[in-house]
């Protein structure tokens, strides 16, 4: 089953069970899904990379809204945004943790053959690339940074 197909069924489930916070995250997911393919064209469908991109853009969206509104101190929008962010990386790929990171990120370094800082964006394009939903782009280039000094 791909996301999409994932997200309408969890729509509906939403929708019966009158969960409206799970309902506002799912629905704001299949309009992204549904401007995402208009824009490709009539007739085409997402693959799954494209899907993780639109979910991530979605979490942190809800992710910079929430820290905005609690530093306006507005903590009944701050729980919104956190309990939408918190429905949709659902749909996420489990985050890697900081051991399984760095050793990828050393794998890589060693295939594409990076020695200075200088390489800096040729690791990131393949690290981007392969860890794309597994890890966040600062943690990675943190990682980067720290490995190639």
């Amino acid at each position: 089953m791909s996301l999409a197909e994932k997200i309408a069924s969890d729509l509906i489930n939403a929708m019966k069970a009158r969960d409206n916070v799970s309902l506002e995250a799912i629905r704001a997911a299949k309009t992204a899904f549904l401007l995402a393919r208009s824009k490709k064209g009539p007739d085409t469908a997402l693959n799954q990379e494209e899907e993780l991109k639109i979910i991530q853009k979605l979490v942190k969206q809800r992710r910079e809204s929430a820290a905005i509104y609690k530093e306006q101190n507005r903590p009944d929008l701050y729980e919104k945004e956190v309990a939408e962010a918190d429905i949709l990386e659902k749909y996420l790929p489990a985050k890697m943790n900081d051991d399984e990171l760095l050793k990828i990120v050393k794998m890589i370094i060693d295939r594409v053959g990076a020695k200075s800082p200088g390489d800096f964006g040729k690791v990131m394009g393949a690290a981007m690339k392969e860890l794309a939903g597994k890890a966040d782009g600062k943690e990675i280039s943190a990682k980067v940074k720290q490995l190639l000094g």
